[in-house]
């Protein structure tokens, strides 16, 4: 199935609202700001996939969010701090981040007036890096046949690639290349090769995968991640709530990953490999040589026949 790019899919999404001043408010934020800026910054080069991605996200952040307004009898202009923290008390929202961006947008551009939603300022890997528990849910869901096999997939690129799950809901059939024996996934710019037997595990999802309300063959569905409604995937809350009902603690397992992978890998192939922005990948860095030393001295003296990412097992 055709990947839409970005300017035509955030087309089709901004007309897919009917109300006009939804509309307005929604082309403003996905064309003027989003799209406008990645045009600039890119100049003549091609967006890439995570570009493309994370203009997706913030996009649909919005569109979401305007749709819980509108459920909710209100419009940004009649939303209160009371009404945004309850949306905000809500286990199964998704895209938190990308919401508050829109919600601070809309403020500063005057489509919502006393609304606060706070940025939060990384500081460094928060709790204790737990590199034995990394290992230890890596061979459980590598081996264990009685997992689900989008779950055991979803957990596994979480633990050993750091990905976030807002990125793996939103992977497709296309971000997989089968070659023979080779299963690459691409993150970011470059493809990531998955060791035996997570590279078996990627390949059955791909030709199994079916949400519970799809009809038809998998061929007609382009979500490495189908979800209960046609043509969606999974959302970030449905992936967080099974990988919690398996043992997996989204943000501390993803920060021990990302921890880890810092150590073993320079700031620029870990970006280009994971799908990070480089001065993410530079504070993890100095983060896993710095403050974090005795972590870093225990993983470095890890026995490599440990890792699951090296040798498979």
């Amino acid at each position: 199935m055709r990947w839409t790019p970005a300017s035509e899919w955030t087309a089709e999404t901004v007309q897919a609202r009917a109300d006009l001043a939804e509309r307005r408010i929604l082309h403003g934020y996905a064309v003027w700001h989003h799209m406008r800026r990645l045009r600039r910054r890119l100049g003549e080069d091609h967006t890439t996939r995570l570009q493309d991605l994370n203009v997706r996200c913030h996009v649909t952040a919005a569109d979401s969010f305007l749709t819980w307004l509108n459920r909710e009898g209100l419009t940004l202009e009649t939303c209160t701090q009371p009404d945004l923290e309850r949306w905000m008390a809500d286990a199964t929202v998704s895209y938190r981040d990308e919401t508050g961006h829109f919600v601070r947008w809309s403020v500063q551009n005057r489509h919502a007036r006393g609304l606060t939603y706070g940025t939060v300022r990384w500081k460094g890997p928060q709790g204790v890096i737990d590199s034995e528990k990394r290992w230890a849910d890596a061979r459980r869901l590598l081996n264990d046949d009685t997992l689900a096999a989008p779950d055991r997939v979803a957990g596994l690129l979480l633990v050993l690639y750091a990905q976030k799950i807002s990125t793996i809901s939103q992977l497709t059939v296309d971000d997989v290349h089968i070659d023979g024996g080779t299963v690459t996934i691409t993150f970011g710019s470059s493809p990531v090769v998955l060791p035996s037997p997570l590279a078996s595990l990627v390949r059955e999802l791909a030709a199994t995968r079916r949400g519970k309300a799809k009809i038809g063959t998998p061929d007609d569905c382009p979500w490495l991640f189908p979800g209960g409604q046609p043509g969606r995937p999974l959302t970030d809350g449905q992936i967080g709530k099974r990988l919690h009902n398996i043992g997996i603690r989204p943000k501390q397992d993803r920060s021990t990953a990302l921890f880890t992978l810092a150590t073993e890998l320079p700031a620029a192939i870990l970006a280009r490999m994971l799908g990070v922005h480089i001065k993410v990948a530079v504070q993890w860095q100095k983060a896993s040589a710095g403050d974090w030393a005795a972590y870093a001295a225990d993983v470095s003296s890890r026995n490599s026949q440990s890792d699951p990412i090296r040798n498979g097992s």
